[in-house]
């Protein structure tokens, strides 16, 4: 059984949305995971290429060296994808990510047995996929039953001037931010898991509650420790 350690904050992902990315992001972590195997950067889902794929993004580890080829993804830390159908915040479907001796393996999406703070994984479920975890500039992918699959090191998306921010925050920058601002996590990695799934697979949507007319799901990712 896994048990969460982390949970990022929820999105609202449109399966009918035209081209936009959503996006979660919280690199300054409380201190009972911040720099571990289980802290979450980031997580994005936005359409494919092909409009009616979804791509999800998970990332983990942050501020990984440039020439960090050693890092490795925890195999005792399980992310999961969460999928909501109907807008009560409770899990709908799950995508599961375990690494196991340079292997990604991925379940899902199925529903899942079980809701809330605690998972196990149905190495059963209808849709399984795997892929080497790619340790260098090469992205190694794979496919299986239309879904794609990635995981490995890559560069930091996340643009943040995090000096200036700590210099506003504690009064010793009157003028505010700089423009342009410095990234002060350019040249940086994390540990990355990409998962591009049909939108046929991630079950049915409700319409968005600020009355958009748009058709959504919620979406979410968490990390969870083995105990």
């Amino acid at each position: 059984m896994y048990s969460i350690k982390k949970t990022n904050l929820f999105i609202i992902g449109g399966l009918l949305s035209i081209g936009a990315v959503l996006m979660a992001a919280d690199h300054l972590d409380a201190p009972a995971v911040m720099g571990t195997t289980a802290d979450i950067t980031d997580f994005y889902a936005f359409e494919g290429a092909n409009q009616d794929n979804t791509v999800f993004v998970a990332n983990v580890q942050s501020s990984l060296a440039p020439a960090g080829d050693s890092a490795t993804f925890d195999e005792n830390v399980l992310v999961e994808v969460n999928i909501d159908n109907d807008g009560d915040l409770v899990e709908d479907l799950i995508i599961q990510a375990i690494p196991r001796n340079g292997i990604m393996y991925f379940f899902g999406p199925y529903a899942p047995s079980q809701t809330g703070l605690n998972s196990v994984i149905n190495e059963e479920a209808q849709y399984l996929g795997q892929v080497e975890i790619s340790t260098g500039p090469a992205a190694i992918t794979s496919s299986s039953n239309g879904i794609s699959y990635f995981a490995g090191l890559r560069e930091d998306p996340f643009f943040f001037d995090f000096t200036q921010f700590n210099a506003v925050i504690g009064g010793m920058a009157p003028n505010g931010f700089n423009n342009p601002g410095n990234d002060d996590f350019d040249g940086t990695n994390v540990l990355s898991i990409v998962i591009e799934v049909p939108n046929s697979f991630l079950g049915g949507t409700f319409s968005h509650p600020a009355g958009t007319g748009v058709e959504v799901f919620n979406t979410w990712v968490e990390a969870k420790r083995k105990q």
